[in-house]
């Protein structure tokens, strides 16, 4: 599998052992049919969504005699540098994707499928034919405000982003903003079945989103933008408190 067509967060960029780990990859298969494919911000809060899903499924979860059978993959690819891929599928190649371990989440029209993380070069041969680029979706209409009282992963608005590569950093954003969560506000969190919002920040606001403290997606630049851009800012309600909000 080459770096060209990975998305990696970069959240500790000064702790190399991280590099040093071997290499995982989280894969996610949005559908895009042709006769009705999904609405961008569609498809971008339904990939975050499935990343929450997955980190809190009990098959990722656990140690020694309670280890989950995904736990171990978990593990090591939450050790390394945090990668993700967005591949698409439709009719036959949907089914035979559907058809190996992972969950399925649906957002309005949505259908994005989740994983357990595989080695860079270990893809499943039925996830690896699957195409990379196409996954170029639009908006027919404004999505309007984001709820206020749900997290928000703000997109950065001078990065031009294609809809699979902004997907992975919105899981990039909304599992960042989960490892910082408490118990108490991922049982929460999971009580609203993972309710969030993706938007585009205002400019005028975004300098001030990445200098809040909250958790920011810095990505490693494989693919479309440079190293260290600012992708992503996850505001969580429950982290403005620790912030002074």
């Amino acid at each position: 599998m080459s770096t060209q067509d990975t998305s990696s967060a970069d959240p500790f960029p000064d702790e190399s052992p991280r590099d040093e780990a071997p290499q995982f990859v989280l894969p996610l298969v949005v559908r895009i049919e042709k006769a009705e494919p999904p609405a961008r911000t569609d498809a971008l809060e339904t990939a975050a969504r499935a990343v929450l899903v997955i980190l809190d499924d009990d098959r990722s979860l656990g140690e020694g005699d309670d280890e989950g059978e995904w736990a171990r993959a978990m593990r090591d690819w939450q050790d390394a540098r945090i990668r993700k891929v967005v591949r698409r599928a439709r009719g036959a190649e949907w089914r035979k994707a559907s058809a190996l371990p992972g969950i399925t989440v649906t957002g309005k029209v949505a259908e994005v499928r989740v994983f357990p993380p595989v080695p860079l070069d270990g893809w499943p041969k039925e996830l690896a034919k699957l195409q990379v680029s196409g996954t170029d979706l639009d908006d027919p209409a404004e999505p309007g405000p984001p709820d206020p009282l749900a997290p928000v992963l703000w997109l950065n608005p001078d990065l031009d982003m294609s809809a699979g590569k902004a997907m992975a950093q919105a899981g990039h954003g909304a599992q960042l903003a989960w490892w910082e969560l408490s118990d108490a506000e991922r049982k929460a969190w999971r009580g609203a079945g993972f309710a969030l919002s993706v938007r585009v920040a205002e400019r005028a606001a975004w300098r001030e989103l990445t200098l809040s403290g909250l958790p920011v997606v810095r990505d490693a630049g494989f693919t479309e933008i440079a190293p260290g851009s600012c992708t992503v800012v996850a505001e969580h309600p429950g982290l403005w408190g620790r912030l002074g909000r």
